[in-house]
């Protein structure tokens, strides 16, 4: 038991560790998945696709939400 919550719990630092710099709206294909505007959302010509999010990993994502400071979760 001791092992399996060792494995979790190193699964759990790194997706702590990647949700500050990563988008949480960015599924693993790079398509927006945001239910509200984004600067980072490309579309394409096919409007039943889901947008692709060109926003950089390396970048602060929160600044690109379309209401400015304001974070969707609060």
């Amino acid at each position: 038991m001791e092992r399996l919550f060792q494995i979790y719990s190193d699964i759990s630092d790194k997706a702590d560790e990647v949700m500050q710099s990563r988008c949480p709206y960015k599924d693993a294909r790079s398509r927006c998945t945001a239910q509200f505007d984004c600067r980072n959302q490309f579309f394409t010509k096919n409007p039943s696709e889901k947008p692709i999010c060109a926003g950089s990993d390396r970048i602060d994502y929160r600044s690109a939400w379309a209401n400015g400071n304001e974070s969707p979760f609060e």
